[in-house]
């Protein structure tokens, strides 16, 4: 299966749209910065043997935003809204907790959390789309 990727001009608007929302600096993403966080998840579909699962592309989707300075304000905003975002458009949906997952993009942003774990914890949180918790 191929997964449905987030396209470049979805991430910025998602992006714009929160910033707006919740405060913060608007202004233009950095498109090499962005361009790499969003090639990260296809090249390790691309790449890794055996393929990477739903949540582990969605980890890197995560990372690669939260840690990758692709915007002034709002990476790991826009982190999480794209993990989702990814979830959703394939078939699934992060049913964590707001505050847990305000807790885990802080410790990804801070260096506190790999990639790895990150992995685990939207494994942890997953669940079909539409289903109820």
């Amino acid at each position: 299966m191929i997964p449905i990727w987030v396209p470049f001009d979805a991430v910025v608007a998602i992006h714009r749209a929160l910033v707006q929302e919740h405060g913060g600096l608007i202004g233009p993403p950095r498109p090499d910065s962005l361009g790499a966080a969003l090639a990260r998840p296809r090249q390790l579909h691309h790449y890794a043997k055996p393929k990477p699962s739903l949540p582990r592309l969605a980890a890197a989707y995560g990372f690669a935003l939260a840690r990758g300075h692709c915007f002034a304000d709002g990476n790991k905003r826009v982190a999480l809204a794209i993990i989702d975002v990814f979830l959703q458009l394939n078939g699934s949906e992060l049913a964590a907790s707001e505050p847990d997952a305000v807790v885990t993009l802080q410790a990804l942003a801070a260096g506190e959390l790999s990639e790895d774990e990150l992995t685990d914890w939207i494994a942890a949180n997953l669940q079909p789309l539409g289903e109820q918790p």
